[in-house]
């Protein structure tokens, strides 16, 4: 046993808190999420969050950095190569990749897209680089009239089809994406393939939430893996299991939005006493950072802010929360894409003492490592564990 039974994971997609060192090789010089979109809005209010330490980080505005926070605080740095959100993730549970998946600015080559053609029986329209919403408008009449499939893709190193849920009903528009997960391998091994099914008529297309994403399997094992192994449940919610495409996850959760994440986050936490509840918060990345909208982004943190409380009740003597990020998505900058930059750290529970200051950690990788020895998980890959710092009972590894 552990000096733990339950480690809870929140991942406030795109939350970073300023630009890593080599941000300018990745075009992301000045990037800070949280404080320029503080800034923006004439100042966040947080309280929750601030309670446990969140203006100990970095200065924000609106979020003051109280003395005596609930919770234990710092940064982590990404040492992966890339700053998209399966490699975030990943370092999070112990992988550290050392080249970026491949991307594509200026779409896929013709011999993939003509490949990707033949097994699906049809053209497509699109393969160029384009925000989400927009080439649904830009291309959603054209996709109604032919029913071919709009492929796109973005900074990141993703392959993505949308359809219209009454052209390609959502099944197929899955099949589609697994044909193109298959064939994307080698050189051509983008970390994601993503449905993106929507709704509606032209001029008015709206994305729905049966977005799926179909990742790479991790190249080798993870935390999660090594908790399974144990014999511990791994409830995976929002895209958690898609990012490890299924791997090292004992029950999957769909969320809505991110106060339905929350939610069942917390109804995980009623049914689940042992093991590792790990969600993801996606909106603020995909609804409000990629669209440069900082107002919309600090109104989800303060809504994210305002339901944490309902986590924070049921965390008993035996939990282990920890609130990170995966990568900035600076809304107050020109880029419409991920940043590379620091996350949060936030460390909470009855048995973690407060105020501890983390500072600036070398690798996203010490959460998975610090939560597999809160588990008595046997983890030898990378990461360091901060659980010495946070807690006077001893662990047993």
């Amino acid at each position: 046993m552990g000096a733990f039974t339950r480690a809870i994971i929140v991942v406030l997609d795109s939350a970073g808190v300023g630009e890593l060192p080599d941000a300018g090789r990745y075009g992301d010089e000045g990037s800070s999420t949280i404080p320029h979109t503080a800034e923006a809005v004439g100042g966040l209010r947080l309280p929750t969050l601030e309670s446990l330490g969140l203006g100990r980080i970095v200065p924000i505005r609106g979020v003051a950095p109280v003395a005596n926070p609930a919770g234990a605080f710092g940064k982590l740095t990404e040492r992966s190569a890339g700053k998209d959100s399966t490699t975030g993730h990943w370092e999070l549970m112990g992988i550290i990749l050392e080249r970026p998946f491949p991307t594509y600015p200026h779409g896929f080559p013709r011999e993939v897209i003509e490949a990707f053609e033949r097994e699906i029986g049809t053209k497509v329209l699109g393969n160029y680089a384009a925000s989400g919403t927009e080439i649904i408008q830009q291309l959603g009449p054209e996709h109604l009239r032919t029913k071919r499939p709009i492929v796109y893709t973005s900074a990141d190193s993703v392959f993505q089809i949308a359809a219209h849920e009454d052209v390609i009903p959502v099944p197929r528009l899955y099949e589609m994406c697994q044909i193109a997960r298959r064939m994307l391998t080698g050189e051509h091994s983008v970390s994601r393939v993503i449905a993106r099914p929507f709704l509606g008529v032209p001029g008015a297309f709206e994305r729905t939430d049966r977005r799926r994403d179909f990742s790479l399997p991790p190249p080798t094992p993870t935390v999660l893996d090594q908790a399974v192994k144990a014999g511990l449940p791994v409830v995976g919610v929002g895209k958690i299991p898609d990012l490890f495409a299924g791997r090292g996850i004992t029950r999957s959760v769909h969320t809505h939005d991110d106060l339905d994440g929350i939610m069942q986050s917390v109804q995980a936490m009623d049914e689940t006493r042992e093991g590792i509840i790990f969600a993801n918060l996606v909106d603020l990345d995909t609804k409000f950072g990629h669209r440069n909208d900082p107002q919309g982004y600090a109104a989800d943190l303060a809504s994210i802010d305002a339901k944490l409380p309902a986590i924070l009740e049921r965390l008993t003597a035996g939990d282990l929360l920890m609130i990170t990020a995966d990568h900035g998505n600076d809304p107050t900058t020109p880029s419409t894409d991920h940043s590379r930059e620091y996350v949060p750290l936030l460390v909470a529970g009855p048995g973690i003492r407060g105020g501890v200051d983390l500072g600036t950690r070398r690798t996203f990788a010490d959460v998975g490592a610090t939560v597999a020895e809160a588990l008595a998980v046997t983890w030898t890959g990378p990461g360091g564990s901060v659980l010495h710092l946070l807690t006077r009972v001893a662990s047993r590894q």
